[in-house]
């Protein structure tokens, strides 16, 4: 007589079969084995080499003054002249060297440069982590069509777990309700499977990192 099982019962078969036959673990270190091998080059070299690689814009700076420098003559080449910064530290840096700047929300719709900081840098996939637990809050980042970052090598760690830590580390129980993870310019493929940089946010992304 021919045999008429179903290809499903066929499988439910073999499951039954599989739930009732005990076996060990073939894999019980399975979770305590790491995900990606270890990094085998410094965390500023993978971060920058990562952060290029989804458009964004990476540049190293030595000191404070090579910042500012770097700083005007970007400004001076992009023709940007209403840079925005609501970050008391960042304030404090750029009228030091009497670089200038807004420091308020006044006619923002036609801000050029969104400027703030970071929680921390992920070298792994070339990322940025932000909060709004500072005075830039959400729109600083996203509104302006550039958004500038000054970070410091301190705040540069390997994944987004290490970042993470940092950010228990500055608020303890205080977390900020926004934590945002960024890597590279806004984009979006959804219309013809075309990339387009920009969708909904900033069109460039830009990092200055600074020793300290």
């Amino acid at each position: 007589m021919r045999d008429i099982t179903t290809s499903k019962e066929k499988l439910l078969k073999k499951v039954r079969k599989a739930l009732l036959e005990k076996r060990d673990n073939p894999y019980p270190n399975l979770e305590e084995l790491p995900m990606y091998p270890p990094a085998e080059d410094i965390l500023e070299v993978i971060f920058a080499e990562q952060f290029t690689a989804v458009s964004g814009q990476f540049v190293f700076c030595e000191d404070e003054v090579q910042f500012i420098e770097n700083l005007l003559e970007l400004a001076e080449e992009r023709k940007w002249h209403k840079i925005y910064c609501w970050e008391p530290a960042l304030q404090q840096l750029l009228a030091t060297y009497e670089y200038p700047y807004f420091e308020t929300d006044k006619n923002f719709d036609q801000a050029d440069v969104g400027f703030t900081l970071c929680e921390a840098l992920i070298a792994r996939n070339g990322s940025i982590l932000l909060s709004n637990g500072n005075a830039a809050g959400r729109r600083l980042s996203i509104y302006p069509p550039v958004h500038i970052v000054l970070a410091y090598t301190s705040q540069m760690v390997l994944d987004v777990k290490d970042g993470l830590k940092l950010i228990k580390q500055k608020y303890g129980p205080n977390i900020p309700s926004m934590i945002t993870n960024v890597t590279g310019p806004s984009r979006t493929a959804d219309i013809e499977k075309t990339l387009v940089l920009g969708a909904h946010g900033p069109k460039e992304l830009f990092v200055f990192l600074l020793d300290g």
